[in-house]
């Protein structure tokens, strides 16, 4: 029971996760079902609709936002403020890891503050470098998955299909990542600027 109480944030989240993926791929499916259907087409099952460049697009491209968002608020409030917010720092407190290296000598300190100034930096920067990378690696599904999908559908209308690196300049993609990228730093700010006003 201590585990459960210990880890109680992560396990919900964790199931809200799954059952929000599990309601995307199934609505996802019946959507693509439906349309098949419409032109004639076999659906296809769902383990295959799971393995699709329409479903795996979808998927990366709200992860690459969610990453997105997440790292730079990360890295954003470690340098800006914004005053009265609970979700900024204080200006007057002193920097989280004034001290590394003074860090470092105590026991328990985690291992890459004793590797050296080069690990200390890295690990003082560590979050949000590890946030970037997980927006670049979904960003680089999305992208691939996206022209990929989108090859499909000229194949489908007897189009020549573009190769990915030429897809980087098609409209639809870069129209998928704004219209996320949009929401998240609107709800970002506005989070920032309620938790000024507002408390839960």
């Amino acid at each position: 029971m201590r585990f459960l109480r210990d880890n109680s944030l992560t396990l919900v989240l964790a199931l809200f996760f799954a059952l929000s993926i599990l309601g995307h791929a199934l609505a996802g499916w019946r959507v693509e079902t439906t349309e098949a259907l419409r032109h004639g087409q076999d659906g296809g099952t769902l383990m295959a609709y799971l393995g699709s460049a329409p479903f795996l697009s979808t998927v990366f491209e709200n992860w690459e936002s969610e990453f997105l968002q997440m790292a730079a608020y990360v890295v954003l409030t470690a340098f800006l403020i914004q005053k009265g917010s609970s979700e900024s720092r204080d200006p007057e407190a002193p920097p989280r890891d004034a001290d590394l290296a003074a860090q470092a000598r105590r026991p328990g300190a985690p291992a890459p503050l004793r590797w050296g100034a080069f690990s200390r930096a890295g690990y003082a920067r560590s979050l949000g470098l590890a946030l970037m990378l997980f927006f670049l690696l979904s960003f680089l599904v999305h992208w691939t998955q996206s022209a990929r999908a989108a090859g499909e559908e000229a194949l489908q209308h007897g189009e020549a299909p573009k190769g990915a690196l030429a897809y980087l300049a098609d409209p639809q993609l870069w129209f998928e990542s704004f219209q996320n990228w949009q929401s998240e730093f609107l709800s970002t700010a506005v989070l920032v600027v309620l938790s000024i006003f507002l408390r839960q």
